[in-house]
Formats: C-alpha cells, sequence, structure tokens
C-alpha cells in the first residue's frame, strides 16, 4: 500500500485512504456532468482527488469518513499533486483495515497532554484567573482528549488542539523567564483559553472537522471563550469589571492581533502581545513541520503553504 507521502507524479497506485472531505460538483462542459472533488487522507498525510463521470450510485455510495480502496493516478496540477481517481470501491470487513489506522494523531498521547495542561493550570497563583479557566476548561469536558486546534491550517488532527496548547505553554515558560515583567499567571491562563471553545465551534470526528457549528458559523471561538469568561464570573459571583476578567476577556480577543484576522481588539496588554506571537509562532511553525513531513524526501521544495503567505520551504543539503 502506498502511502499518500509517497505519492509522485506520474505514478500509479493502490492502496487504501479515507475520505477525508467529499463534494459533488459539475463540470464546466456542455452538457455539465457530475464529479466528486474529494480529499483521502492518511496517517501520512492528505491529497486532493478527483472523480470524474460520477454515478447516481456512486453518489449514495461514498461520504466523508468512508474507508476506501483506491486505484489512482496522480498527476501535478498548478504545482500540486492531485490523484486522477480510475476505480475505488469501500472497504470491507476482509481488507483487514481500520479507520483508526489511517488518523493523524498528536505525537504526544492525550493523556499526557492532559495531565501537562492540568499541572499548569494548578500552578496558577492566582485564585480568581484559576478558578475561571478551571470552569472554561470543565466547559470542553473530555472533547480535549481529541478535537483538532482548526480545519486545515495547523495541528488540524486527533488532539491536535491539546498539543497546541501544550507547545505553547513550553514557549511561555521561557517567554515569562526571560521577560520577567510579564504576568506568567496571565499568559499560562491565556493560552490554555485562547482557542478552548474551539471544540464548540467546529464538528469533527476522530481529530477530522467536517463543518462548523451554528455557534462556530454565527459567533466565533474567539467571542465565544470571552462569553465563557463572563459566565464564569457570573458563576463564580465575581465582579465583570475587574482586572481579572477584563484582562482574561482581552487578551483572548485580541489574540489573533489585527481585525482582518479576526481580532476585534489590537493587544493592549503586554501579556496580549506575548500571547498573540506565542500563539503566532508554534502554529506557523507547525504548518511547516507538518508540511515536511508529508513532502517526499525526494523534493527540494515542499507544496506552498497557505498560512505562510503562499510561501513554499526549501529543504537544504547540510
Amino acid at each position: 500500500m502506498t502511502l499518500i507521502k509517497h505519492l509522485q507524479a506520474p505514478d500509479e497506485f493502490t492502496g487504501f485512504y479515507l475520505i477525508k472531505e467529499l463534494e459533488i460538483k459539475q463540470t464546466n462542459t456542455t452538457p455539465a456532468k457530475d464529479f466528486m472533488d474529494i480529499v483521502l487522507c492518511d496517517a501520512s498525510g492528505q491529497v486532493s482527488a478527483k472523480m470524474w463521470d460520477v454515478s447516481a450510485a456512486d453518489k449514495e455510495t461514498f461520504f466523508p469518513m468512508t474507508l476506501v480502496k483506491v486505484q489512482g493516478l496522480v498527476q501535478l496540477y498548478r504545482e500540486r499533486l492531485q490523484v486522477k481517481i480510475g476505480k475505488i470501491r469501500k472497504a470491507l470487513p476482509e481488507d483487514g483495515v481500520q479507520i483508526t489506522d489511517f488518523i493523524r494523531s498528536a505525537p504526544i498521547s492525550p493523556a499526557d497532554l492532559i495531565h501537562t495542561m492540568n499541572g499548569v493550570l494548578a500552578s496558577i497563583t492566582n485564585p480568581t484567573i484559576q478558578s475561571i479557566v478551571s470552569f472554561c476548561v470543565a466547559k470542553v469536558g473530555d472533547k480535549l482528549d481529541h478535537y483538532p486546534a482548526a480545519k486545515t491550517h495547523h495541528h488540524a488532527y486527533f488532539a491536535g488542539l491539546a498539543y497546541h496548547i501544550v507547545r505553547m505553554l513550553e514557549l511561555g515558560e521561557f517567554i515569562c523567564k526571560q521577560r520577567p515583567f510579564l504576568n506568567a499567571d496571565l499568559i499560562k491562563a491565556g493560552i490554555i483559553l485562547h482557542d478552548i471553545a474551539k471544540p464548540e465551534e467546529m464538528i469533527a470526528q476522530l481529530g477530522i472537522v467536517s463543518d462548523y457549528s451554528v455557534q462556530g458559523k454565527l459567533l466565533g471561538h474567539i467571542s465565544m471563550a470571552s462569553n465563557w469568561i463572563t459566565e464564569a464570573a457570573l458563576h463564580l459571583g465575581l465582579d465583570l469589571q475587574s482586572d481579572p476578567v477584563i484582562g482574561l476577556q482581552h487578551i483572548v480577543l485580541s489574540h489573533h492581533n489585527l481585525p482582518e484576522w479576526g481580532s476585534p481588539v489590537l493587544p493592549q496588554l503586554p501579556e496580549a502581545v506575548a500571547l498573540h506571537y506565542i500563539d503566532s509562532m508554534d502554529a506557523k511553525l507547525q504548518m511547516v513541520e507538518d508540511t515536511l513531513l508529508i513532502t517526499p524526501e525526494s523534493e527540494s521544495w515542499t507544496p506552498m503553504i497557505r498560512g505562510l503567505e503562499n510561501k513554499a520551504m526549501y529543504r537544504l543539503k547540510l
């Protein structure tokens, strides 16, 4: 079986894969014909695929989160790999494949990630801040064990959100030691809370996002997390105008930095500035790492990375 990360044009291949995304579209020809725009994935990566001349039976057979056996041809389209599907069928019990074999996961176990995060939460010395963060973490519950941090951009896999939070906490610990004027409690809390509402923003199964929830589409995770802080304050009987409450809300609301990136306000606390750059560094380095992992070692250049202004990465031969 050929792993996706090993596919190269113009290879012909056969293998088992998971349909991560599927959309039925129409060609620009006259008359228009239906085709399937598919994203196939395995534990090593994902690839865009096209299935032409789709039948009515195909539309009733193939859906997202379906394991399939594919025979196809790898092509280059706009400098990116794309698969032309020749044959496809659903995986059968006798094939001996399981859906969990095709899911990419964080490189650290969810249990260890949650243990690390809970340890940092317990180390917050300000009781008001610790109580607010604990309330918000409890609202997410066990979704933190498996939810991705995003649909596509970064940490978009099983337990990706917890992995993102823990990696940021490591960066935050270093920054607070280097810059002791920063309030470590606010940094820790901001890191845990900044994406805490992602599991309510997205609809995901086994780390794969199929859609955004109604709240996710209408409110977004930033405003939802800010609302949770307000809810926590009311539940705990805290003054909504107090510095801990307003400070945590501001850090969450400003962590995307600019309005065009989704922030309703700009960072105006030292800890808010720090959080934005800690988040950005971890997300962007993860985009680079993910792209390198799925790029064949024989290729000097990676595909373009959307989250890095469509820049490709070059492998130095050192």
